[in-house]
């Protein structure tokens, strides 16, 4: 087993890392920006060390800084965590290259998996059904337009290198098509460094459903089920959910979606966490959309239902364990729900909230976790996602689970900033919601009914006080001095320039 592993990575995934390594007995050794040099993966960490300033293509997203570091502190192995440069083959390379155990799939299959056409080409080799569209990318418009007439509109154009809904365009009509190709391209380069683009038929009103696989590197594959992913904006993921309302209205997808899940990831010869997306029609029909080779952010649904331990699974994995777990060993128990708790204005259209945090109080009590990376009194920077935690309940129905997560969200204080934490409390108490009635295009009807709160008084001059009260406690953090960091102050080991 490794005695010291570096995460590459910042904010709640770091943390989740750190305290995996713990309980194995592992060092852990955080990377940092100058922008989150008291942040709490640094202060958590056993050791530190800054990679460079604020923006991640000068810090988390710099190679030859992270490999580095990891050089510098003697780690054997380097996890990292999801964003950034988890799904970068050559990171993943340079990491073997380096005689540095990456804690993730081999950077052959991120390769593979990671063009989206070259995914749907292992994927229809391998037998599992696919959206209709182009094995490859397109880029002459009057070609593409006599493939969007052989498909039949709607078609969706999608970036080949990449996902998030970046590079990705509905088109509805023939004259649509040209120009719509040229925006996609262009966000799609800018994004990922590739404007290779693709066309899929669109399907109206899809469901998003994901299945986790687990591998190790003998040749041994499992997944863990299903997790429904259908609540997004902008084609980024809110609320996610284990197991689907789909599947508890149809058992039997599971095992069907599992094992087309399972046939994609044995042709590439995958290891480790990962997983496979698919489209699914209000029927129960699915087509395989794309592979994600790392860990997910929604991973802590699977860790509810299963019981396991993705995280610890995926360090033991990397240092050459077998996976003793068999798929008949799997049980699914109760249902679980996360809540992706964002720093943002639903009401502006999502709009970043970055600022002080003058209260911070996460909830807590049976059935709940917060996988959070923040506290009172920090400065949530702009320069990142403005994610702030991961808040998700278990409970032993799917009704008990909406039930206990309403409460949790009722408990949950956040001041000093504006959250989404009001679009969560609304959504809850939704019919079609409860109903389990959902698809890619949900949220979207919903904020045409979503109520903005307006602060009451009591709760401005409460974010003024702690505001106050923070700025004669703690120096500014644009002064000259900097303060000792906690895991310096608390007799940690630390490495810190």
């Amino acid at each position: 087993m490794f005695r010291k592993v570096l995460i590459a990575n910042r904010g709640e995934i770091a943390v989740r890392i750190i305290r995996a390594l713990r309980e194995m007995k592992i060092a852990s050794v955080a990377i940092f920006s100058e922008a989150d040099r008291r942040s709490s993966h640094v202060q958590m960490a056993d050791e530190a060390i800054c990679v460079g300033p604020a923006p991640s293509a000068e810090s988390y997203l710099v190679k030859e800084k992270i490999l580095d570091a990891a050089r510098q502190v003697g780690a054997e192995a380097i996890h990292p965590g999801y964003g950034f440069l988890s799904e970068n083959s050559a990171f993943a390379k340079a990491c073997t290259d380096a005689q540095m155990k990456f804690i993730g799939p081999d950077w052959r299959a991120i390769e593979q998996m990671g063009s989206k056409t070259a995914a749907r080409r292992v994927a229809i080799a391998a037998g599992a059904p696919v959206v209709p569209g182009t094995e490859k990318g397109v880029s002459d418009p009057k070609a593409a337009r006599k493939i969007a007439a052989e498909l039949g509109y709607p078609v969706l154009l999608k970036a080949a290198a990449g996902g998030g809904g970046k590079g990705m365009r509905r088109v509805d009509h023939d004259s649509e098509l040209a120009a719509a190709m040229s925006s996609a391209s262009s966000e799609a380069e800018r994004a990922f460094g590739s404007g290779e683009v693709y066309l899929e038929k669109l399907i109206e009103r899809p469901r998003h459903i994901e299945v986790q696989v687990l591998g190790d590197e003998h040749g041994h594959l499992i997944h863990l089920g299903e997790r429904e992913c259908s609540i997004q904006r902008r084609h980024q993921k809110v609320v996610e959910e284990s197991p689907s309302p789909l599947v508890l209205a149809k058992p039997e997808l599971r095992e069907q979606i599992g094992e087309a899940a399972l046939r994609i990831a044995r042709a590439v010869n995958y290891s480790n966490a990962g997983t496979l997306e698919f489209l699914a029609d209000q029927t129960g029909r699915f087509y395989f959309l794309e592979m994600n080779t790392r860990l997910q952010v929604e991973h802590p649904v699977t860790e509810w239902v299963t019981g396991i331990d993705l995280v610890r699974w995926q360090i033991r994995i990397a240092a050459g364990e077998h996976l003793t777990l068999q798929q008949q060993d799997i049980r699914w128990l109760g249902s679980a729900i996360e809540c992706r708790v964002y720093a943002e204005d639903p009401a502006n259209n999502f709009f970043p909230s970055p600022g002080l945090l003058t209260r911070y109080t996460e909830p807590s009590g049976p059935g709940v976790r917060v996988d959070g990376g923040v506290y009172e009194g920090w400065n949530v920077p702009l320069d990142y996602d403005p994610l702030l935690a991961k808040l998700t309940v278990w409970g032993e129905s799917r009704d008990a689970a909406i039930n206990r997560m309403r409460r949790a969200v009722a408990e949950y204080r956040v001041l000093g900033i504006k959250t989404n934490l009001g679009l969560f409390a609304q959504l809850m108490s939704d019919a079609a919601w409860v109903a389990g009635d959902l698809d890619t295009g949900f949220l979207d009807r919903f904020m045409s009914q979503f109520k903005s709160e307006k602060p009451t008084e009591d709760s401005k001059m409460a974010s003024m006080l702690a505001a106050a009260r923070m700025a004669m406690q703690k120096p500014a953090a644009t002064g000259v001095s900097e303060p000792e960091s906690q895991w310096r102050a608390t007799g940690r080991r630390g490495l810190l320039r």
